[in-house]
């Protein structure tokens, strides 16, 4: 197995998706809900970002087919979003591509509906993870791959589950503190992994470059 390609696609994708940084978020979207929704919510949440994650995983190329974009246009463009969410994060800011603007957030619907939206789409499966699941997915060139490529995504999806079933408790511990260190350390590796598509996708369009 290439340790490489696991290594990198955990890290790009936990920045990303990153469970403890949005635990916030979740605990915003379900304020007065009972524990008990709480952790429904939690399922439903995961279960739509398997199924979204899957759609753009093993269609994604299909969808670029169509548009006439090449992976290498998109690689270029991805790297661009997932740099600016990075970036993002390292000032302390919310991308308004993943967490919604102020007017959206405003429109944020009851609590029995949040798992789709605005958790599952866009705050958790929005254009940065979007971007690394359909380039990750074109990387896979051995069943091997396939398996780590499987076993990572299956991975952050249960830390998902294990993060926000357990919301009403970690949110007593998790200080802000906490939360601007972590935040600022995934902002630092998804820009350093952003710029890895920048360049791989600049090399292939300009072979010049390389």
């Amino acid at each position: 197995m290439d340790t490489h390609f696991a290594v990198t696609f955990f890290g790009a994708l936990f920045a990303i998706m990153n469970p403890i940084t949005n635990l916030p978020v979740f605990l915003t979207v379900t304020d007065g809900a009972t524990p008990a929704q709480q952790r429904q919510v939690a399922l439903k949440t995961a279960l739509y970002c398997t199924i979204m994650g899957a759609l753009f995983a093993f269609a994604g190329q299909q969808a670029l087919n169509f548009f006439g974009i090449s992976v290498d246009d998109f690689r270029l463009a991805g790297g661009l979003v997932v740099l600016l969410i990075g970036l993002n994060m390292l000032h302390g800011e919310k991308s308004s591509s993943h967490h919604g603007t102020d007017e959206e957030k405003e429109s944020y619907p009851a609590v029995d509906t949040v798992a789709f939206y605005p958790l599952t789409f866009p705050i958790l499966v929005g254009p940065g993870t979007i971007t690394t699941l359909i380039l990750f997915a074109h990387k896979i060139k051995t069943p091997t791959d396939m398996a780590a490529y499987i076993g990572v995504f299956a991975g952050i999806i249960a830390l998902l589950v294990l993060v926000f079933w357990n919301a009403p408790t970690l949110s007593k511990h998790l200080t802000s503190s906490m939360r601007v260190i972590m935040s600022r350390l995934m902002g630092m590796i998804l820009a350093a992994i952003a710029m890895a598509m920048i360049t791989d996708g600049l090399k292939s369009l300009l072979p010049g470059l390389a």
